[in-house]
């Protein structure tokens, strides 16, 4: 299978990094094809601009937009890793999704409502927080955050979201706790796809 990781984190030193360098591993011992994006590398331009707006609608896709839909056509997995801010994505990846995941090409419409344009491709996040787990459980906000990123934005374009890693409790954990986090990392990835 052909793998797009999404990733944003700025900081090459960080726990989504070693996160980042886990998930690759893992599906290359499984025998799969990675891609990835880091958007901080990239210094992606999040800003969904009028001037894009109207080059769109002209039928004319901006550059660096066009790379990102190339390698999101040729992927049959999308995975984004992030940090969560403020309940929700960092600027810059969510700026990917306005951006890049576009009308006319990542769904349109008809007389029946919204037409799906990437289905058959499956989506995976991992997405980091200090709040424990639990109390995010208990408050309602993991599922909050489930419904606005796999269904929000992987179920409205057809993207079968088969699995989120939630990873609660970062920068409150022992060396220990860390490598634990890493080790599910790798099984979750390993389980959900398999050597190819």
């Amino acid at each position: 299978m052909k793998h797009l990781i999404v990733y944003a984190h700025s900081n090459t030193q960080s726990l989504n990094h070693s996160i980042l360098e886990t998930t690759v591993h893992a599906l290359k011992e499984q025998g799969h094809e990675v891609v990835v994006r880091d958007l901080y590398a990239l210094q992606f331009d999040p800003v969904f601009t009028p001037k894009d707006s109207e080059a769109m609608r002209a039928g004319h896709i901006p550059a660096d937009i066009q790379t990102e839909q190339e390698y999101v056509r040729a992927a049959d997995v999308i995975t984004f890793i992030y940090p969560v801010w403020w309940a929700g994505l960092p600027a810059i990846l969510k700026g990917y999704v306005d951006r890049v995941f576009a009308y006319g090409f990542a769904y349109a419409s008809d007389e029946t409502g919204v037409v799906q344009l990437l289905k058959g491709k499956q989506g995976f996040m991992i997405s980091t927080h200090g709040t424990p787990n639990d109390i995010y459980d208990q408050i309602g906000m993991t599922e909050g955050m489930r419904m606005t990123t796999d269904a929000g934005i992987f179920g409205f374009v057809g993207i079968e979201a088969v699995g989120h890693l939630f990873l609660g409790s970062i920068g409150y954990l022992d060396a220990a706790g860390y490598e634990q986090l890493l080790s599910q990392v790798n099984t979750t990835v390993k389980e959900l796809f398999p050597r190819a």
